[in-house]
């Protein structure tokens, strides 16, 4: 075989290691679907053939995003899902499973920041939105989730919890967000410790600072230069980055994996003070 065929026929090892890290047929479930992180996660899973439901409050958005993979000849799915409300999840649910049957994945991808304001600064709606949304809906959609699997006598499960490098460092205006991703680190070692007797595990994606639509304010600020420098590989991650953590969790390469929260930040948390 020429050099130029083997490239475009993978081998034997190349073979190995895609059916590995295969999401193909998964049904996965990715809440806060209509932008960021998991609008990009919707993308990559269904173009790596599983089928994917999408929820966000956000229907327009949704719909636009489903229309894009089908476009591009995936499965995907979209409903309204309001994380804060148990009946929009349980709604949520019984579509996805109309449409493609029994999850296999869960992310719970769904969060929002209260905007620059340290404690003294938010007030109780400010507080509650964030730890309503960041974590507490992934608990009660970690719950319900729970229920359907041991309903239709699913044998496995999966739950991807998306947290933060601020669940262990972070800097001054972050409180609520830092709190609630605090929290979900530590909800994640918890439910790994109990979901394994449903067939479940547990595990959390900690991504560091990358650029969004939303962080963009800040990551490209006059302040950018000297916040990069306290990132090792100097320079701000792309949603790209995440791909590979997201397919090792999401597939059965990780299927030993339970309670572990991969950082993928640049060697941020691990920089000198």
């Amino acid at each position: 075989m020429s050099i130029a065929a083997a490239a475009v026929y993978p081998g034997p090892l190349e073979c190995a290691a895609m059916e590995l890290f295969s999401v193909a047929e998964k049904h996965v479930v990715v809440t806060g679907a209509s932008s960021g992180f998991g609008h990009h996660f919707a993308g990559l899973l269904a173009g790596h053939g599983a089928k994917v439901s999408l929820g966000a409050r956000r229907v327009e958005k949704i719909e636009t995003r489903v229309a894009e993979i089908q476009a591009a000849g995936g499965h995907a799915m979209g409903a309204v899902l309001d994380v804060t409300v148990r009946a929009s999840m349980e709604a949520f649910f019984t579509s996805a499973e109309a449409a493609f049957g029994p999850v296999d994945v869960l992310i719970n991808n769904a969060g929002i920041e209260a905007g620059a304001k340290t404690y003294t600064m938010i007030d109780e709606a400010d507080w509650d939105a964030v730890i309503d949304t960041n974590l507490k809906s992934a608990w009660l959609m970690s719950k319900l989730y729970t229920e359907r699997v041991v309903t239709n006598k699913q044998t496995q499960g999966n739950i991807i919890n998306i947290s933060s490098i601020t669940d262990t460092r972070t800097i001054k205006g972050q409180f609520p967000y830092a709190v609630s991703k605090g929290g979900i680190t530590r909800m994640t070692e918890v439910l790994a410790l109990e979901a394994p007797r449903y067939g479940i595990r547990v595990n959390a994606l900690a991504p560091g600072y990358i650029l969004t639509d939303v962080s963009r304010l800040l990551l490209e600020s006059e302040q950018s230069p000297e916040f990069v420098k306290g990132i090792p590989l100097r320079r701000y991650g792309e949603f790209e980055d995440l791909d590979g953590p997201l397919m090792l969790l999401a597939s059965d390469a990780s299927r030993y994996m339970n309670g572990s929260v991969v950082v993928v930040d640049g060697g941020h948390i691990c920089a000198s003070l």
